[in-house]
């Protein structure tokens, strides 16, 4: 398209009345005549009009919504308006499966009716998360190569004969990786409409319905898939992973930076390579099997499988090195970054991998030649199809090895190794439980979400309750890339929560705590937990900044309360969603959490009255790709505890403090153990960071009396 078309093409756009959106959920408007608690939230509407204004001027929008705005209604309806009105198509992306099923079951279908129109919405999961019917075919007419999961496989196969959707998460049991990933549907696996049962296909069905949906919500981790896509030559005007689009509202956005640096990070361990290896070659008791056998067959470079079992030897033999070294390495520690600091003690393992990655290598040039050398009529064999996602997931690991050999001339990215445990459930009688994996993960994303979304979208909206540090965005905006947009495209504001936090919160820090790196921290949090429980009857959420604390302190406490009516639960006791469930259902309860529960969990009513942050959230320095992230600040001059370490631990930390008022007539206290918060300067930007609200710095003993007039009184 010429630089007129696409001017020509900016013209034709219709702007959204403002005036008119916002009054579908002003008093007197549609969503006043829908709902009998009605109630105008002006903050709604005037985020509402920023959201319109961010379409009809093509804009970067960076808005920062309190609980209680309802921000949902304020993106999904200017929209729809907009997508509707200009034949375009527009992606709402998001952090948490939950937020995705609220928005398709609930909030979405509400704004049909608000604004009178249906329109066409889709639900887009990543095509791993569906069921491939050729391949769940072939797999069924192999099942005595299923060693001990034929039953499985059989239930998938009966559930799929009468699923709607195909989806993994409507299957009534939760499949084993190994079973799911051999019949899932894979990009590489797709025959398209040489298929035989493409008529049937789910991942067709979804994409059918997904380029003619006028809103479509993804995670960001499958936006992501997209944009990599498009970044690596798909280019933006045809369907990539998703359909085009030029619109994008990221809803908890506080969390893209993480998602993408996830996202665009790659490992490797020996259980991901045995596995596919294993798939592709076997040899046992002098017989030989796995998919090289079968394209062995069919190609006139039959012969070049031959070298399959002396390379498949010489992989696992260098596998092994590269774990013995490793763990050499690794001593006593859990991870370790390969830098200038570390290259020289990284050096054996890294003549393992250099024999890893040519062995490695070898055995893909193999498995490429023998597929080479099959005609064009054998190809719909379905080892063909097969042995192409192998040897795509396997090449790719030949480039994440080798990049570990050149990491000096990759300064961009973050190389380092990890030590981890099976659990226990996977760990066969004599076999090692630890094992290590090697990440290669970003240094910095802004420039790659410059690139793929900033400079090719025409309106991106990031909102979230948590975007401002102190009293600004730059921290957010430098670290996602909005700030490399220039300052005429971006539009930012604060829409601060409607609920009555001055009358409903109260914030409390215990003035005679001793300082977290003292060495009576954690006794003295042992001590204070069961006054500050008791105090609150129970329902109150500890969130930790460590699991070792988090147990020690739990044993503890259970040990004190003996005669306490709740139940004081821990993380790890059970899945997430069950121990949640039973603390929102039990109101004397107790819940100990870490990291999952900083943020994303919604318990509204009384089964929550009290908040207790142990310790600020700062990130523990042994984190590889944080304290490469906190030199590179370092090196050009500036403060990384300033600039990194403190900035992420208020998100975090706004987060927690989150979790307690949900509801305007919710009422309680947040605790926070770490004085840091009064005595150390940089305290100020915690609490210039939260909602206004009763606080009070006291001992122990008043603090305990206060919770107990304020939740009771």
């Amino acid at each position: 398209m010429d630089n007129s078309e696409e001017t020509e093409k900016k013209v034709e756009h219709k702007q959204v009345d403002e005036l008119q959106a916002g009054n579908y959920i002003s008093n007197g408007g549609a969503l006043s005549k829908l709902s009998d608690s009605f109630e105008e939230r002006p903050v709604q509407v005037e985020l509402l009009q920023h959201i319109v204004r961010a379409f009809n001027e093509e804009k970067i929008a960076v808005f920062e919504a309190g609980t209680g705005v309802g921000k949902s209604y304020s993106y999904l309806i200017p929209s729809v308006l907009w997508a509707l009105l200009n034949h375009e198509r527009v992606i709402v992306s998001t952090g948490t499966i939950n937020l995705q099923q609220q928005l398709c079951e609930k909030d979405i279908p509400a704004v049909e009716k608000i604004i009178g129109k249906k329109f066409k919405y889709v639900l887009l999961k990543g095509r791993q998360n569906f069921i491939c019917l050729r391949r769940l075919n072939d797999a069924a007419s192999i099942l005595d190569l299923f060693e001990g999961e034929s039953e499985e496989l059989k239930k998938i196969a009966d559930w799929a004969q009468n699923s709607p959707t195909g989806s993994k998460s409507d299957l009534t049991f939760m499949p084993s990786e190994s079973v799911w990933t051999k019949v899932n549907s894979e990009s590489d696996a797709c025959m398209g409409k040489k298929c035989p049962f493409f008529s049937e296909c789910f991942v067709m069905k979804v994409r059918k319905e997904a380029a003619n949906a006028n809103l479509i919500v993804v995670n960001h981790h499958l936006l992501f898939a997209d944009i990599e896509s498009r970044l690596s030559g798909a280019g933006y005007e045809d369907a990539a992973v998703l359909p085009p689009y030029r619109h994008i509202i990221f809803d908890e956005a506080h969390g893209i930076e993480n998602a993408a640096t996830s996202f665009f990070s790659e490992s490797v361990n020996r259980f991901k390579l045995n596995k596919l290896i294993n798939q592709m070659y076997r040899h046992r008791k002098n017989s030989e099997s796995g998919h090289l056998c079968s394209l062995a067959i069919l190609s006139s470079n039959e012969e070049k499988a031959g070298d399959a079992f002396e390379l498949t030897n010489k992989i696992k033999l260098a596998l092994t090195n590269v774990e013995i070294a490793a763990k050499d390495l690794l001593s006593k520690d859990y991870t370790m970054r390969l830098y200038d600091a570390t290259a020289r003690d990284f050096g054996p393992l890294l003549v393992s991998i250099g024999e890893l990655t040519r062995a490695l290598g070898s055995f893909t040039g193999v498995i490429r030649e023998v597929m080479e050398g099959i005609d064009e009529d054998d190809k719909d064999a379905p080892c063909y199809w097969e042995s192409k996602v192998i040897l795509r997931h396997l090449e790719s690991y030949v480039i994440l090895l080798k990049n570990f050999s050149v990491w000096d001339e990759k300064r961009d990215d973050v190389f380092w190794i990890q030590k981890k445990r099976l659990p226990p459930d996977m760990v066969r009688d004599g076999s090692d439980a630890e094992y290590v994996t090697l990440t290669q993960t970003p240094l910095d994303i802004s420039h790659l979400m410059n690139e793929g979304v900033f400079e090719q979208m025409s309106t991106v909206v990031c909102t979230s309750a948590t975007l401002k540090t102190g009293r600004d965005f730059n921290y957010w905006m430098r670290r996602t890339g909005v700030m490399l947009s220039g300052e005429d495209r971006i539009i930012k504001d604060e829409f601060p929560s409607p609920f009555p936090y001055n009358k409903n919160m109260l914030f409390a820090v215990p003035s005679d705590a001793p300082f977290p790196d003292n060495i009576q921290f954690q006794q003295w949090v042992e001590m204070a937990l069961p006054r500050l429980i008791q105090a609150a009857a129970g329902r109150t959420l500890v969130l930790f900044t460590s699991y070792e604390s988090l147990k020690s302190a739990h044993r503890t406490v259970v040990a004190s309360m003996r005669g306490f009516p709740g139940r004081i639960m821990k993380q790890g006791d059970d899945d997430n969603a069950k121990l949640l469930e039973a603390f929102k259902k039990e109101n004397e309860s107790v819940l100990f959490a870490t990291d999952s529960f900083w943020q994303g969990v919604d318990i509204p009513g009384e089964s929550l009255s009290q908040v207790i942050i142990v310790k600020l959230p700062f990130t523990v320095p042994n984190d590889p790709v944080f304290v490469a992230r906190a030199e590179a600040i370092e090196k050009r001059g500036g403060s990384s505890f300033m600039e990194l370490s403190v900035p992420e631990a208020v998100i975090k930390f706004r987060q927690g403090i989150g979790r307690l008022i949900r509801r305007s007539d919710d009422k309680g206290v947040v605790v926070v153990l770490d004085r840091r918060i009064y005595e150390k300067r940089y305290g100020t930007i915690f609490t210039a960071s939260m909602p206004e609200c009763k606080q009070i710095y006291e001992p122990l003993s008043e603090i305990s009396h206060r919770i107990n007039s304020f939740i009771f009184g």
